[in-house]
């Protein structure tokens, strides 16, 4: 990887900066407890798992609309369906609207999330020896909520995002924009995430720079740039 050639490094959100506190099930049962839904280790898992299955089976956060608040409107939609689905496969519950409008806006606050212990130092570090930086990121528009809220906005010199540009990782489009915006050619440029389809092989496809983010170390392949924590960026950057 020639780290020398590279002016922008850009990141996936959720996974590589910052990743639900506890887990996506604590959070669901958090606020489904004062609808009557028991909240145990068991329970926990199993939402864990729907959720999982859920997401993993719906389709793109892609939205053919341009008003910001049809835009909303269709985000709102699809984490319905997700969402919906998970207690469709668990348990169903009187007041599921209610409970749905809560914990939507949950997850666009600070206190749904932690921030990774090194990322922001890395993109300090990153920021002062001078690349631009920027995230790429399957989300919806609640993600300009969650960076402001968790003091990270600063640092980063753009953001793009599914639900507006109308394409989502791994479709090269997406990282397209991206560069757009900085004005560069993919081979000047990296990214780096947790996923290996949507962030690094996308990456690779749309000839970025790939790095793969495992923070769990589990698996990791010898033969792809591999990662982890985010420090680990320095030696693919010198």
């Amino acid at each position: 990887m020639p780290g020398s050639l590279i002016k922008v490094v850009f990141f996936d959100a959720a996974g590589t900066l910052f990743r639900v506190k506890g887990s996506v099930g604590d959070v669901y049962l958090q606020y489904a407890a004062k609808y009557g839904v028991p909240r145990s280790p068991d329970m926990v898992t199993k939402v864990n798992q729907a959720f999982k299955d859920a997401f993993r089976q719906a389709p793109p956060p892609i939205f053919a609309v341009e008003q910001p608040e049809k835009l909303k409107q269709c985000e709102r939609l699809w984490w319905f369906d997700i969402v919906h689905a998970v207690f469709y496969r668990v348990g169903m519950f009187e007041g599921f609207d209610d409970y749905f409008e809560e914990v939507y806006e949950a997850f666009s606050r600070a206190g749904a999330w932690d921030i990774y212990p090194e990322v922001p130092e890395v993109l300090r570090q990153l920021r002062l020896q001078g690349y631009e930086l920027g995230v790429i990121s399957n989300f919806d528009t609640r993600f300009f909520e969650i960076i402001r809220a968790l003091r990270l906005e600063h640092f980063f010199d753009s953001i793009t995002i599914s639900s507006i540009v109308g394409s989502a990782k791994p479709s090269p489009q997406i990282f397209q924009r991206a560069l757009e915006q900085h004005v560069v050619e993919p081979e000047e440029a990296m990214h780096v995430g947790d996923d290996p389809k949507e962030d690094f092989a996308g990456a690779i496809n749309a000839r970025l720079a790939g790095v793969l983010l495992n923070r769990d170390k589990i698996g990791m392949d010898d033969a792809i740039p591999c990662v982890a924590d985010l420090r680990g960026l320095y030696h693919f950057l010198q």
